[in-house]
């Protein structure tokens, strides 16, 4: 898959470079903008890894006026089944337990690690990645895409009241309701919701997590609080069989351009 638009173009990875850009990025957003850490973090090089990037396949954007290295500036990471298998499981599931997408039998994606450079947020960059999704989903027959999303910082009492609107209004159908795992459930239901301010609630949900709200994604129930990555993390999932016209209108925008 490649596609060019303008300076632009949106492929999967498969130059060696052009991953190491990806976790320069990821590193640039995850690390020194959020504060996160990991295993794998190599702060002399100034990458972001972990133990499943050989499993994933990376979709990168490239701006191609841009030098070798850091020419990455935008990347999603996408795990199907059969690599999941590869891995030994999904990444999500250190944190959720994914039982009821697992017994779905359908065509699971996992996303993770999505992220745009600082420059390039609030123009095409994110549309770009999503068409380029859309078509990897496509082409792989995929029903189900899911994976952690993340608000900023571990203090839920600060986020009580955008969790408690994610649970009361955007709660995934019991056939897809994945969990935090037992041991480190965090309940999202913080506050009464009637007590919630809806507008407030969003204006503090982060802008990817709104996206996927926006076209007909859910929440998984509870939360996993990241304290290596300084992030409280939900699981997102979206049904492409409960996308209706105008959803998948917005998911799609662009597509073949």
């Amino acid at each position: 898959m490649t596609a060019s638009h303008s300076k632009f173009t949106l492929k999967l990875a498969q130059d060696p470079a052009d991953i190491r850009a990806a976790h320069r990025l990821r590193y640039r957003v995850f690390v020194e903008e959020l504060g996160g850490s990991g295993p794998l973090v190599d702060h002399d090089a100034k990458l972001e890894t972990d133990r499943f990037d050989p499993y994933f396949d990376h979709l990168v954007l490239i701006d191609e006026t841009l030098p070798k290295g850091d020419h990455v500036v935008g990347v999603y990471r996408v795990l199907r089944c059969e690599q999941a298998e590869k891995a030994g499981q999904f990444y999500s599931e250190d944190e959720y337990d994914l039982t009821a997408l697992r017994a779905s039998g359908r065509r699971l994606l996992e996303l993770g690690r999505s992220c745009v450079d600082a420059r390039y947020r609030g123009g095409m960059a994110m549309y770009r990645l999503w068409n380029g999704l859309a078509s990897y989903v496509a082409d792989h027959g995929v029903e189900i895409l899911f994976g952690v999303a993340s608000f900023h910082g571990t203090d839920v009492q600060a986020l009580a009241e955008p969790l408690s609107h994610l649970h009361y209004k955007h709660l995934a159908p019991a056939d897809i309701r994945v969990r935090a795992v037992e041991k480190t459930f965090q309940r999202m239901d913080l506050i009464p919701e009637d007590q919630i301010d809806r507008r407030r609630a969003m204006a503090q949900t982060p802008a990817l997590i709104k996206a996927y709200l926006r076209i007909g994604g859910f929440v998984g129930e509870g939360a996993y609080i990241d304290h290596a990555f300084n992030t409280t993390d939900v699981c997102l999932i979206l049904d492409t069989a409960r996308i209706n016209e105008a959803q998948r209108a917005l998911y799609t925008k662009g597509r073949g351009q």
